[in-house]
């Protein structure tokens, strides 16, 4: 019995980092080297590296170089594209690293469909928003997603460590949001060109006309 309440707290801790890396795939692994460092993670030998102060500062800088690319529209919908395959294989190493008591068959195959598999429907829907965004608001409304998707991630990381159980229930309720705020991206109206609003301030002078002839 406790070594499934064992595994449903690691497959919960793979969920929650898997799916913050379809919000920002550096986030995860940077609050795991923070854990780390202070002890509160314990690492596999092939990840010890991630502990160190190195990794602290590299995964820093690129987190703030994925934060100043989302910031510019247009360039963050090419982004995107780049990072879904990322995200999901990043989403895939995270689940492995949390399942690792299982055997390796169904250790990888967790993480491909559970880990790789949300982080790329995640990384999907947000990129699906940001484009719809893009298209109807100029991008304008790009940075409040960017905004949301950098403290998602942060707060799944965190909440993955800390509750990993109650990391289920978010998810499921994430993943709804994510759908409706997609769908709801896509019903909303598009912004009147000025070519549009130009004739919409033209006057009708055939109306006109025919008001002075009666």
């Amino acid at each position: 019995m406790d070594m499934d309440w064992n595994l449903i707290e690691s497959i919960g801790i793979g969920l929650g980092l898997g799916v913050a890396a379809g919000f920002r795939v550096v986030v995860p692994f940077l609050v795991l080297s923070v854990a780390a460092l202070f002890g509160h993670v314990p690492l596999a030998e092939n990840m010890q590296w991630l502990g160190t102060n190195t990794a602290l500062l590299g995964l820093s800088i690129a987190l703030g170089v994925e934060i100043l690319v989302y910031s510019i529209p247009g360039l963050d919908n090419l982004i995107d594209t780049v990072a879904l395959p990322v995200a999901a294989i990043s989403g895939t190493v995270l689940m492995a690293l949390a399942a690792n008591q299982l055997d390796p068959f169904a250790q990888w195959s967790l993480a491909i469909v559970a880990g790789g598999g949300t982080a790329a429907a995640v990384k999907g829907l947000n990129g699906f928003s940001r484009l719809v965004s893009t298209a109807t608001t100029g991008g304008f409304a790009n940075f409040l997603i960017a905004t949301a998707e950098l403290l998602g991630a942060l707060l799944l990381s965190v909440l993955a460590l800390v509750a990993p159980v109650l990391v289920w229930l978010v998810v499921l309720v994430l993943f709804a949001v994510l759908v409706w705020l997609a769908v709801r991206a896509l019903n909303r109206p598009k912004v009147p060109t000025s070519e549009n609003g130009a004739n919409s301030l033209k006057p009708n002078t055939r109306n006109s006309s025919a008001t002075r002839i009666t």
